[in-house]
């Protein structure tokens, strides 16, 4: 699912054309930026060298590796700290999809694997006209019967969320041997197709007489442009870059994949992979951490220009992180509770006195972009929240949502009097010192895979003292981590679900009421809403993109004033540090940095 996601959200979504006739890219709304015969994408160095070893590492979260399974719920595969908050899905790297998305364009892809797509009219149906030197990597051609295998499998054994994204595909046909067409149910999610043409394609003659829902460490057959050449598990894991790879002249991927090595070491302790990054152990590092970023880069190769530290800007829509009940427990049932808990959060302080005043409180699930909600509903948005009113709190229609804030001087007084009080309207007192309600105690845990995150915890949990409750910190290992959470097994964690400019079929899986049950899914807090539900169809079905902005908004509102999270913060820049041997193109996307369009420059390596 990770593999997917990552494709699903880092690039740009697109959707359908309105004509049946076979384009090289589609466009949700209106026309793709690039036309038929274009060289290369803006963002890219045409010319840019091949050669050299890009050097990468993983620590704390997801900080080892047990699989080489991307698409199923089971094991850890490798991933790497990459250049911006998403982490590199190495196994991704050796896969082709039938199409790829560009960065610089908020909804359109382009054909990879498929030469060119075909879409009806009504949007019924999809079909894919392969390329004929589409190769996998044993030299073996990509067709028709491996594109619908991939379909089958993935939607039978994969994650859950393909289960959420292919909810409206009907069947996968074989039309001739480079030639396959999905079938639809309905006609009105412009999404669809483009979710379709983010299909890894999967090797049908691989995978037969192997069991796909088992984690496996024996590297599947893929066909990208880097394959796994030799490993460790997790310890470090190196891929090769396909010399002979069948797509590297294609517009879509000239000027990428430069590096003929990637390797990616793994430390169990951030501690010690910061020190082996500033000894020159590996090459760059992503740093989410804004004591680190403000304080921890002052060492010798820095002020040698060796190492540059620099934040690139972007301009994509920002995730909504934050710490989330799991809705599940009885214990968070009540609304009141659960706004009582956003209360008892200073984000001032925390951000006055732990990052520097780097961040910006999150107060959307689509920050920083114009699919965020503001002010109360008006027009076309009131209309299409006016028939939900009972299922709905009415101040919703009166007054925008708002975060309490604080002067960020540690004494929240007011914000915690205000919490109190909705803890008693929700039946809690406090006697002894301790919140309780018919003879129970008001206690739960945050669970975290990240020892960084205690800082920041520590705070919010004596704040929750004064009011009564006792929370504790759990720390366990990434394996833990992610048994516990694919299980639902925890009261509160924090999670980054990445953002997107086109959402859609993936609010099914992370929003959605079938997915709250399903173990694996990315609806960690349990949402059940018929709003929520209803909203996310509507969602789907836009006709077009002002319809697609106005139903986020209402979306979005909802989402809010349900108070399933307490939302943290984000910054619209990607902070990178990284050993100066790299070139690197002079424009930067909308959706940020794009490390694969870096290379390795002979004259700053020496």
């Amino acid at each position: 699912m990770r593999f997917f996601l990552v494709l699903a959200f880092s690039l740009a979504l697109a959707g359908p054309a309105l004509a049946e006739q076979p384009s090289i890219g589609v466009a949700i709304y209106g026309q793709p930026k690039y036309a038929a015969g274009f060289d290369h994408f803006d963002y890219v160095n045409p010319a840019a060298p091949k050669g050299g070893e890009l050097h990468l590492a993983n620590s704390g979260q997801m900080g080892t590796f047990d699989s080489f399974n991307p698409f199923i719920v089971k094991g850890l595969p490798p991933l790497a700290n990459g250049a911006s908050i998403s982490f590199i899905d190495l196994i991704g790297l050796t896969f082709d999809t039938l199409m790829v998305g560009s960065a610089d364009e908020p909804g359109s892809a382009y054909g990879l694997v498929a030469e060119s797509v075909e879409v009806a009219s009504d949007r019924s149906w999809e079909v894919f006209n392969l390329r004929p030197q589409a190769r996998f990597h044993d030299g073996s051609p990509i067709t028709a019967d491996d594109v619908v295998f991939s379909f089958d499998i993935l939607r039978e054994k994969g994650s859950p969320g393909f289960r959420a994204y292919f909810q409206n595909v009907i069947r996968a046909e074989k039309l001739a041997d480079r030639k396959v067409r999905f079938v639809f149910a309905g006609s009105g999610n412009r999404e669809l197709p483009v979710i379709m043409g983010s299909l890894p394609v999967l090797s049908k003659t691989y995978w037969h007489g192997r069991d796909f829902d088992k984690t496996t460490l024996e590297p599947p057959l893929g066909s990208g442009p880097y394959k796994v050449a030799t490993f460790e598990q997790g310890r470090y894991i190196v891929l090769n870059r396909v010399a002979d790879y069948w797509g590297k002249d294609l517009p879509v991927n000239k000027g990428l994949y430069n590096f003929d090595r990637i390797r990616t070491d793994y430390y169990r302790d951030p501690t010690a992979a910061f020190e082996a990054f500033k000894a020159g152990e590996y090459d760059l590092r992503s740093e989410n951490e804004s004591k680190k970023w403000a304080t921890a880069y002052d060492f010798p190769a820095i002020a040698q220009g060796l190492v540059i530290k620099r934040a690139f800007p972007n301009h994509r829509a920002e995730s909504m992180q934050g710490f989330i009940y799991n809705l599940r427990r009885p214990l968070f049932a009540d609304p009141r509770v659960r706004r009582a808990l956003i209360d008892a959060f200073d984000f001032e302080w925390s951000n006055k006195n732990l990052f520097y005043g780097q961040y910006t409180r999150t107060n959307s699930y689509f920050a920083n972009s114009e699919l965020a909600s503001s002010g109360v509903p008006t027009g076309e948005e009131k209309a299409l929240l006016d028939p939900y009113r009972d299922q709905l709190p009415a101040a919703l229609f009166t007054q925008p949502y708002t975060l309490p804030v604080t002067d960020g001087n540690g004494n929240p007084r007011d914000n915690l009097r205000a919490a109190a009080e909705l803890l008693r309207q929700a039946g809690w007192e406090v006697r002894d010192g301790k919140l309780s309600k018919d003879g129970h105690p008001f206690a739960f845990e945050i669970l975290l895979d990240d020892p960084a995150w205690e800082r920041i915890c520590l705070p919010f949990v004596e704040n929750l003292k004064r009011l009564g409750i006792e929370a504790t910190i759990r720390f366990v290992d990434s394996a833990n981590y992610k048994n516990r959470t694919d299980g639902f097994d925890f009261d509160m964690t924090v999670v980054h679900w990445p953002g997107t400019e086109s959402p859609g079929n993936e609010q099914r899986d992370l929003r959605g009421s079938a997915s709250a049950d399903r173990p694996g899914s990315a609806n960690l807090n349990g949402v059940k809403s018929p709003v929520v539900d209803a909203l996310i169809e509507k969602l789907v079905d836009s006709p077009d993109r002002a319809t697609l902005v106005t139903r986020t908004h209402a979306l979005d509102r909802v989402l809010l004033w349900g108070d399933y999270v307490i939302p943290q913060w984000y910054k619209a820049d990607d902070r990178v540090a990284y050993w100066d041997k790299f070139g690197m193109p002079s424009v930067i996307p909308d959706q940020g940095v794009q490390l694969f369009a870096w290379w390795i420059d002979p004259a700053k390596k020496r």
